[in-house]
């Protein structure tokens, strides 16, 4: 399906996704039926918990968060589709989104996005957001250690 809409906000949108790509592949993990029984049956506190334990290994407590509210398109001839409602907070920025998981991919589609302090420029705005994605991550592994070993004094 072709989007229309402002250009900033399909921007928004990847920037969005590709902070969450490792998050989405953790949670394409859990067996789709599982997801589809919590959504079906309203046990959402069940899937607050697999959204927390996705991204306590890449985000800052707090930041990434389950909506709680989610939908299940499940047909006979095709492959589930499960999307989640989430949000994101840091910064100043609250993020209202959808992440949608399927069998071979996944994607995000913002419903609502709040800059406090917002500029007149969206490009600005899209900075921003990009710059809180990364300052809500935590560091890749391989950053600490390189960096510990770089701050060894030298003997």
């Amino acid at each position: 399906m072709l989007r229309q809409g402002c250009a900033w906000a399909h921007d928004r949108e990847k920037v969005l996704a590709e902070g969450l790509k490792e998050v989405a592949a953790e949670l394409r993990l859990i067996d789709p039926a599982d997801l589809v029984a919590f959504i079906r049956t309203e046990r959402y506190g069940n899937i607050r918990t697999l959204v927390n334990s996705a991204t306590e290994m890449y985000f800052k407590p707090g930041t990434i968060s389950f909506g709680p509210a989610g939908h299940v398109d499940l047909r006979w001839d095709g492959s589930p589709s499960i999307s989640l409602d989430m949000e994101f907070r840091n910064q100043r920025i609250d993020v209202f989104f959808r992440l949608l998981l399927e069998s071979s991919e996944a994607g995000v589609d913002i419903h609502y996005i709040s800059f406090g302090g917002a500029s007149l420029d969206s490009e600005e705005n899209t900075v921003r957001l990009a710059l809180a994605i990364a300052d809500a991550r935590f560091p890749p592994p391989g950053a600490i250690e390189t960096a510990a070993i770089r701050l060894q004094p030298l003997v």
